[in-house]
């Protein structure tokens, strides 16, 4: 098993008990959403976790982690977690901390969206 199914098992264990997770592909990795919106992904660039911009600052003070970075620009409200310094109980705490925050986000349709003529409909 890679190093990055391991953690995603990790991950996919500790959301068991939040209800329905529906898993897909995204960030070159597998991602996990509540309500359609992302809790956390995996990638051998390590657990992206959506923290919210609240808990943002306080989030890159803690070890191991750093900014999620795309294309030369900081994301605001997502974090890296390095998985090589997480223990199973930091997983599930730094889960409890994404989800909590994104169960408060309105759920999103995730139905395909249909575009007719260059309009969403």
């Amino acid at each position: 098993m890679m190093a990055e199914e391991s953690v995603a098992a990790d991950v996919r264990a500790a959301l068991s008990k939040a209800g329905t997770i529906r898993e897909v592909r995204m960030f070159g990795g597998i991602g996990f959403l509540f309500n359609g919106n992302m809790v956390s992904a995996v990638s051998k660039r390590g657990i992206l976790l959506r923290v919210g911009k609240d808990r943002y600052s306080a989030a890159l003070t803690r070890p191991g982690v750093r900014p999620m970075e795309m294309r030369g620009r900081m994301i605001e409200g997502y974090v890296y977690v390095d998985p090589s310094i997480m223990t199973e109980a930091a997983i599930e705490a730094w889960l409890r901390d994404a989800l909590a925050f994104v169960q408060t986000l309105p759920p999103k349709d995730v139905a395909p969206k249909l575009i007719k003529k260059g309009k969403r409909t």
